[in-house]
C-alpha cells in the first residue's frame, strides 16, 4: 500500500503545487516550491499578505510535509501609506470583539508590529488576523504578551487532557514539559495535522507564551 507520509521529494513538491492551484484564496502564479526530506520551501511573490499566509497553510495540509519555510515576498498592487495602514489597523482592532483593549500599532514600510497584553493566546491570534486581511500589509510582527501566570503542574495536566480528547492513540506518544511560560512538546505522530492539533492544545492553555515543538512525523 502507498504511504502518503513516505513520498519522494518530487511527489511532495507536485502535491504542494497542486494544493496551491486548488486553493481559491491563492491567486498568485508566481509561487515556487522546493522540497527536500519533507521540508518544503516556498519562494516567489504574492500581491497580499493574506495570500502568503494561505500559501503556507496550503503547504502544511499536504501529506508528507514535515516543515515549511515561507520565503514568499509581498509585492502588492495595493500599496498604501503607513499612515493609512495604521489608521485602518486601529479600526480593525477596535471593531474585533476578541481583541483586548490598548493594543499598540506601529507601521514601517507596510510592516505592522503589535504590542500590548492579552489574557489568552487566541486573543493574540485574533489581533494578527484582524490586521492580516488589510490592504497594503506586507507583514505582521505579533509582540503581544500573555498576562496570565503559568502553573507548570496545572498546565501540563490541561494539555495532556486536551490531547487525549482530540487523539487518544496519538497523545500517548506526545510528551509535555513546562518551563516558566514555555511549553515543550516532544514525540512522534502520523501527520502534520496531528502536530498542529498538539500545538493548538498547548497554545490554548492559560499563560502560555511560547511553544517549542519537537514533535516529529513517524516514517
Amino acid at each position: 500500500m502507498f504511504n502518503i507520509f513516505n513520498k519522494t521529494d518530487s511527489q511532495v513538491k507536485q502535491d504542494v503545487l497542486n494544493e496551491l492551484l486548488w486553493d481559491p484564496s491563492i491567486t498568485s502564479t508566481h509561487i515556487k516550491v522546493l522540497s527536500k526530506d519533507g521540508i518544503v520551501t516556498l519562494n516567489g511573490t504574492v500581491p497580499h499578505f493574506v495570500e502568503k499566509l494561505a500559501a503556507e497553510q496550503a503547504a502544511r495540509r499536504v501529506g508528507g510535509v514535515k516543515a515549511v519555510a515561507d520565503e514568499i515576498e509581498v509585492k502588492g498592487i495595493f500599496d498604501k501609506s503607513d499612515e493609512d495602514i495604521a489608521r485602518a489597523a486601529l479600526n480593525a482592532l477596535k471593531w474585533n470583539y476578541s481583541v483586548p483593549d490598548d493594543i499598540k500599532v506601529t507601521v514601517s514600510k507596510g510592516w505592522v508590529t503589535l504590542d500590548g497584553e492579552a489574557d489568552w493566546d487566541y486573543q493574540r491570534n485574533a489581533a494578527k488576523k484582524a490586521i492580516a486581511a488589510l490592504i497594503g500589509i506586507r507583514g505582521v510582527t505579533n509582540n503581544i504578551k500573555i498576562k496570565s501566570k503559568v502553573l507548570p503542574s496545572d498546565i501540563k495536566i490541561r494539555i495532556e487532557e486536551a490531547l487525549k480528547r482530540s487523539a487518544e492513540a496519538e497523545s500517548r506518544q506526545i510528551s509535555v514539559s513546562v518551563k516558566d511560560d514555555k511549553v515543550i512538546l516532544t514525540g512522534k505522530v502520523h501527520s502534520f495535522a496531528e502536530i498542529e492539533d498538539a500545538k493548538m492544545a498547548a497554545w490554548n492553555a492559560p499563560g502560555v507564551m511560547y511553544v517549542e515543538n519537537h514533535i516529529q512525523i513517524s516514517q
